[in-house]
């Protein structure tokens, strides 16, 4: 009898997740109007767009990037753009799809966008700019917006509707 309750467990998959790496996949820094930027009034006007995508390697094995770009003007006038595009390699594994899918898509940006705002602070000081803090960004809701989105896209085009 214990040998067969073993055999059970041994088959079972239990849920798994781990970080294996996180690094900066690209990074883009621009500055058009310095040194006049510098002699303005400092009015700043950010906007911010994220974007994130994510691909398997291998079974288990997920690279998710997360998009961070930050547009900042004053008086009008361009101060500087930054981009950094921070990945992670995850392992992945035991989780049902519809799981997965918000582990890459809500969970796994929820990481990585520490280490993107950090990026893109240290950049923009270094660019002589005061530094750039961005507010926490909550991924769970913008992953439930995207997946109500592509919901009501489907039921448009008549995908994913039950006759």
């Amino acid at each position: 009898m214990p040998d067969k309750l073993l055999k059970n467990a041994a088959n079972t998959t239990e849920p798994s997740f781990e970080i294996q790496r996180i690094y900066v996949k690209d990074l883009s820094y621009e500055a058009p109007n310095t040194p006049h930027t510098f002699s303005d009034e400092w009015k700043p006007e950010v906007q911010l767009n994220l974007e994130t995508k994510s691909n398997r390697i291998q079974d288990n094995i997920h690279e998710v990037v997360l998009s961070v770009t930050a547009t900042v003007g004053s008086n009008k006038k361009s101060a500087f753009l930054v981009e950094v595009h921070q990945a992670g390699i995850f392992s992945i594994s035991g989780f049902p799809n519809d799981q997965l899918h918000q582990m890459l898509g809500s969970f796994c940006p929820n990481i990585l966008f520490p280490y993107a705002r950090e990026v893109i602070s240290d950049l923009v000081v270094r660019g002589g700019f005061p530094q750039l803090i961005l507010a926490p960004v909550n991924f769970d809701a913008l992953y439930a917006q995207h997946q109500e989105e592509q919901k009501g896209s489907k039921t448009e085009t008549g995908e994913g509707k039950v006759h």
